[in-house]
Formats: structure tokens, C-alpha cells, sequence
């Protein structure tokens, strides 16, 4: 029996005499449509407008000339790869009574030409032939995207945000102190309460203030810098007032990972939202989503293996990778940090790497067993309950 969770392959049987089948090779002004319709021996294809009502009425005049010529349409399916676009057609589309889908654009098997020819045209016979194998129930013919609700969506920004400020205020540090590096000033911290201050006072080891291009510029970058902060400051509040208000759903699961020793709030907020609230089947969807998977290399004799896969979530991979180091810190006693010892005792830099890879993964298994059954992991210690 197919798990309702398998994304691999449909579990609808398709009636091709009866199903309208659409693909779309998307774009930022416009859409090329490539359609298999029922009763037509031609394959019809039509350039749009990024307009949904426009593709609508395509969809829906294709129907109209399938029943011309004997075949009622009993269902619409859609799909286009996963891009720029996000997740908002497939939702918009599927409330209008059309199935939708979104490719994995990886999944799609094309031509390893050197020099292959790559058209908007050719792109959609790849999609149709893609499509049309995972209907038919094929498995593994081609793979597709959860769609998440606009809510879940949504639940996802304060952490991507919180990410992308951070990665700023690095950069802006990192270009302070390079800009004082250039005139021998290295001890200088941005990030003091009064660090503005100090910028009168410092000197160049010649002895000279700072000239005053540089002070502006110094001071410009402490305004952003400010800004920076006090807007991750405002995220982890929200954060916080979210948590203690509601005590359901994705809260639940962040309050119950945050109780492990060494997994703070952040941790727990991103590994909730980007993958222990979805519905994946089984251990092994949970580690491939992660990209904490091997890539193994075989073709005859040769055996080899290439390292991560690199294929899932990379802010679930980095994340769990830095877990699995500060784990070792602070529950140095539990099973896994033993696990990890005796397997890494020869202290060589290939045989440690790997085995934080092998504990990252385990651990995020122990997580979502941890947040889908309360099932407590062996040896892992939990801080009391407040």
C-alpha cells in the first residue's frame, strides 16, 4: 500500500481519455503552456501573459474542444517546476478546482549532452514526459513538492529573516573592521554599547585621528549596523510572545525540542518549521530532506563515495551539522556523544567529519521521532519543565 505521504508517485489511477494534462515552463513575464488534450492528435502549446486568469481560460477551452470531439474532462491536471514563483499558482489553481503540482526540478531527466539544445519548448516535452510517468503511478519517475498553505509559508519568514539579518550585520562588521585594519587599527569592536564614542578618540599608530571620510563612513555603518540589531531584537521577541501565547501546533513542537540540553529557540523554531512540520513518510524522507544522505559513486569495480548529497534543505543541514558539535558540549555523557567518541577515536580529520555527518543525522531522526510520537531519545537529556 502507497503512503499517502509519498510524493515519489501518484496514487490516482490516470484515465488519459478522461484527464486534460497542462504543463507550464514559467518565467518572469510569461508563461509557455504545453497541453496533452484528449481526442486532438496535436500536442497544442500556447505563450501567455504571467496572467492565472488567462491560463484558466486556456485550461477550460481545451476542455470545451475535447468534448467536441467526444471526450468529457473529468480532471485537469497542472504542474511546472519549483522556482521563483513559489507555491501560490498551485494553491490558486487547486481551489479552482484543478490538480496541481509542483516538479522538483532536479527530478526531471534530460539529455547529458555536452551541448544540448535548451528551449522553452523543449523544456516542456521533458516536463509532460515527467508528469505523465509519475501519474501513471510510476515510482520514482519523478519527484513532487510538498505545497505548504499560505499559513505555513508564512510561519517560515521570522527565521529566513532573522538568517539574512545576521548574515548583514556580519558583513557590516566584517567591512568596519577591515576599513580600520587598513590604517593599523585592529583592537576597534563595532559591536560595543559605545563604540560611536570611541570613534573621536582613536588613532592611527602614527598618532593621527581617523581622517574624515573614514569617520563618516565609520558612522553610516554604525546606523545600519543599529538598525540590524534592534530588528533581530524585535524578531526573537515576537518569537517569544508567540511561544508563550500559544501552547499548539508548531509552538508545541519548538517548546519540546527547546527543552533538550544544548538545542536552544532558534534551533528549535527552524527545525520546526522547515522540516518537522511536514508530513515526511519515514526516517529515511526525514535524512534526504536534510541532505544529510551520501552520494555514493558505483560503476563496476569502483566504489566510491562523493560526500553529502547536498540535495534537501540547506539551512537544516548547516543547523543540524552545528548541533551535532555543540551536542557533544553539552551532553557529553549521553549515547550518541559515546557513539561518536568510539567511532572517531583514531582523531583523523575525514573519520571525524563523516561521523558528525552520521551524528547530525541521527540526532534530527531522534528530533522527529521525539516531536511525531513523544518518544524521548535514549540518553538525551531534557531540562525540567518550568
Amino acid at each position: 500500500m502507497q503512503n499517502a505521504n509519498d510524493l515519489g508517485r501518484s496514487s490516482t489511477v490516470l484515465e488519459q481519455n478522461s484527464t486534460l494534462i497542462a504543463v507550464i515552463e514559467m518565467s518572469l513575464s510569461s508563461w509557455l503552456v504545453a497541453g496533452i488534450v484528449p481526442g486532438l492528435d496535436r500536442h497544442p502549446l500556447k505563450k501567455l501573459g504571467a496572467d492565472e486568469d488567462a491560463l484558466l481560460r486556456l485550461l477550460h477551452r481545451w476542455r470545451e474542444e475535447a468534448a467536441k470531439v467526444g471526450h468529457a474532462i473529468t480532471r485537469i491536471a497542472v504542474a511546472f517546476e519549483a522556482g521563483r514563483d513559489g507555491f501560490w499558482l498551485a494553491r490558486w489553481l487547486r481551489a479552482r478546482g484543478v490538480e496541481a503540482f509542483v516538479i522538483h526540478a532536479t527530478s526531471v531527466a534530460v539529455p547529458r549532452e555536452h551541448r544540448r539544445a535548451k528551449t522553452d519548448r523543449l523544456d516542456t516535452e521533458y516536463l509532460k514526459r515527467a508528469l505523465l510517468g509519475w501519474l501513471r503511478g510510476e515510482p520514482n519517475h519523478c519527484q513532487m513538492a510538498a505545497i505548504p498553505s499560505l499559513d505555513e509559508e508564512d510561519a517560515r519568514r521570522p527565521n529566513r529573516e532573522r538568517e539574512n539579518l545576521v548574515s548583514q550585520q556580519t558583513s557590516i562588521v566584517n567591512r568596519m573592521k577591515a576599513c580600520l585594519a587598513r590604517l593599523g587599527i585592529r583592537k576597534f569592536k563595532p559591536t560595543l554599547r559605545h563604540a560611536s564614542k570611541q570613534l573621536e578618540t582613536l588613532r592611527t599608530p602614527e598618532g593621527v585621528l581617523l581622517p574624515p571620510n573614514t569617520v563618516a563612513e565609520m558612522r553610516r555603518d554604525m546606523v545600519r549596523l543599529r538598525l540590524v540589531r534592534e530588528q533581530i531584537r524585535e524578531i526573537e521577541a515576537a518569537r517569544l510572545q508567540r511561544l508563550q501565547v500559544s501552547e499548539s501546533g508548531a509552538n508545541a513542537m519548538v517548546k519540546l525540542l527547546a527543552r533538550i540540553i544544548g538545542v536552544g529557540v532558534e534551533t528549535a523554531d527552524m527545525l520546526v518549521h522547515e522540516i518537522l512540520s511536514r508530513q515526511l513518510r519515514d526516517r529515511r524522507a526525514v535524512a534526504r530532506y536534510a541532505g544529510l544522505t551520501g552520494a555514493p559513486d558505483e560503476s563496476g569495480k569502483r566504489r566510491r563515495e562523493k560526500g553529502l548529497a547536498r540535495a534537501g534543505n540547506a539551512r537544516v543541514r548547516r543547523g543540524m551539522i552545528q548541533l551535532a558539535w555543540r551536542f557533544l558540549l553539552f551532553q557529553k555523557d549521553s549515547a550518541l556523544a559515546q557513539w561518536f567518541r568510539t567511532r572517531a577515536a583514531d582523531a583523523r580529520g575525514g573519520t571525524r567529519k563523516t561521523m558528525i555527518v552520521a551524528l547530525a543525522r541521527k540526532l534530527l531522526i531522534a528530533f522527529w521521532r521525539l516531536t511525531t510520537t513523544g518518544e524521548i531519545p535514549v540518553g538525551i537529556k531534557l531540562r525540567p519543565v518550568a
